[in-house]
């Protein structure tokens, strides 16, 4: 059972993460689509009347960012066949970002760049690391091919976020750069149960 056990906290963090974001979407004070079109994930972690639910979305954020550090190191790294250091870095800079962001904040002037700061190493060396890891493995299958084209669209909407920080619609791209993660966690869950 020991050798399952990555795979199962991967597929856990990912299932946690959407539920947990789903149910404080809801609770927000406003209605469910504006939710998750106009404002951010952020937005749903700041514990004020607008997020009743905000521990449950900080709690998804620590809980996928353990979740990664654990599967990574304990079992995902055995698949790793180069650039191993830049792998483990890039799995620390991940996992930190994104506790970073369920402890720190946003919303507030004197944290906002702890927390921006949180969320630029989630989203970014996330989606950098997924790159990595499909590249640096020794098969380039379809498991390793997904992972890829991830990253691609990660980056890609991640950039756009980024450069247009004041459009209306910086959240959804904002998710899209988010759920690349989500969906690699899923993947790699079941990846990992299947190479047991």
């Amino acid at each position: 059972m020991k050798s399952k056990i990555p795979g199962i906290v991967f597929i856990f963090g990912s299932l946690y993460y959407l539920l947990a974001e789903a149910i404080s979407a809801f609770s927000f004070n406003d209605l469910l689509a504006n939710t998750y079109i106009f404002h951010t994930i952020s937005e749903l972690g700041i514990p004020n009347a607008n997020s009743p639910f905000a521990f449950l979305m900080n709690s998804a954020f620590i809980i996928i960012g353990l979740c990664v550090l654990f599967a990574n190191f304990y079992r995902l790294k055995d698949f790793i066949v180069k650039y191993k250091t830049l792998f483990n870095i890039l799995t620390l800079v991940t996992s930190i970002g994104v506790i970073i962001v369920a402890l720190i904040h946003a919303g507030n002037p004197l944290t906002d760049g702890y927390h921006s700061l949180g969320a630029i190493m989630a989203i970014l060396g996330g989606n950098i690391l997924l790159i990595l890891i499909s590249k640096t493995m020794a098969e380039f299958e379809t498991y390793q091919k997904t992972v890829f084209v991830l990253g691609i669209i990660g980056l890609f909407a991640f950039w756009i976020m980024f450069f247009n920080m004041g459009s209306i619609y910086m959240p959804v791209f904002e998710r899209i750069s988010v759920y690349t993660l989500i969906i690699w966690s899923f993947l790699s869950g079941i990846y990992l149960l299947k190479e047991v």
